[in-house]
């Protein structure tokens, strides 16, 4: 399906207060009429037209770490992204290095312990971007030259699935992939809206990812997000769809009860893959993550109006 043939849904756990349409938002009649779809959905967002800033450089407002991402949160940009295929190669870190694509940047959801708010291309405008460009992006994905299966990861930079109500993006990169040799998608999410994928043939070439985490934990410290028994039931029904299915366990506090939690969910979801995983976090987003919890804390004690 074509991207100007979707009817975009507003997005779950976000309604941005301002759109922006930053370098390479119009260039084409496509992203143009994307971009009024998108617009419609959200009339009273104010839209800011800035055609010649790239979607990294994007200004904000306020100032210091806090105050940007608040605003960041706020704010979507939509723009192209020219090198969203890369292969990490990331040294002194126990992951393996892999593909990852990004048809999007940053994420709407509110985790404190969220890495991606410390990493470089985030830090100086922390938005929530939707880049226009996805055909020219699997184009690339589809030039790299493999010989053997090969996942590319859609989650290492942004939420995989949030914004996918809004573009459905995955109603064109599912069948992308389920027509490749050696590649397979590696979706990595923690969203709840999975319609757009329930009537895809994937073929098995994409998996399905959701990082989850004990109720009392995500209520704590996964603000404005999709509850867990929303995700738990997202991933059964993807399970039914024929997709292989993936649980991510991260971060592991210490001081919380994990295992009726696991056993919980091995028992409840057929799981092809779990992974368990400790604090993962650059320097910046570590000092953030507690600011943004004592102020969720203190707005979850303001009275009522």
């Amino acid at each position: 399906m074509k991207a100007d043939m979707y009817h975009p849904r507003p997005i779950p756990y976000f309604t941005p207060a301002c759109i922006v349409l930053a370098k390479g938002s119009t260039t084409t009649e496509p992203r143009r009429r994307m971009v009024e779809s998108i617009c419609r959905v959200y009339p009273d967002a104010d839209v800011i037209e800035a055609t010649d800033t790239p979607h990294n450089k994007v200004p904000l407002e306020h100032d210091g770490l806090l105050g940007l991402h608040s605003e960041g949160k706020r704010t979507l940009v939509l723009a192209e992204h020219r090198s969203a295929v890369r292969f990490s190669s990331e040294s002194g870190n126990c992951c393996p290095n892999y593909w990852h694509f990004s048809p999007y940047g940053f994420c709407p959801y509110g985790c404190h312990y969220c890495y991606l708010a410390g990493t470089k291309g985030v830090q100086p405008s922390p938005t929530v971007k939707l880049f226009l460009n996805l055909e020219e992006i699997l184009e690339e994905i589809g030039r790299v030259k493999l010989d053997r299966p090969t996942a590319f990861y859609l989650g290492k930079l942004q939420d995989g699935l949030a914004l996918d109500p809004l573009c459905g993006y995955s109603r064109q990169i599912v069948p992308f992939f389920a027509s490749q040799k050696h590649a397979y998608l590696t979706l990595l999410t923690k969203s709840a809206d999975v319609c757009n994928l329930l009537d895809l043939d994937h073929r098995g070439h994409s998996i399905l990812s959701w990082t989850v985490s004990p109720p009392e934990i995500a209520r704590e410290y996964e603000p404005n997000t999709p509850p867990v028994e929303d995700r738990l039931e997202a991933m059964r029904q993807c399970s039914l769809a024929g997709y292989p299915i993936r649980a991510v366990v991260m971060p592991i506090l210490p001081g919380y009860e994990y295992g009726d939690f696991l056993r919980r969910l091995v028992s409840e979801v057929p799981l092809s893959r779990i992974t368990l995983g400790s604090i993962c976090s650059y320097s910046g987003a570590v000092r953030l993550g507690p600011r943004r919890r004592h102020r969720s804390a203190r707005d979850s004690m303001a009275p009522v109006r």
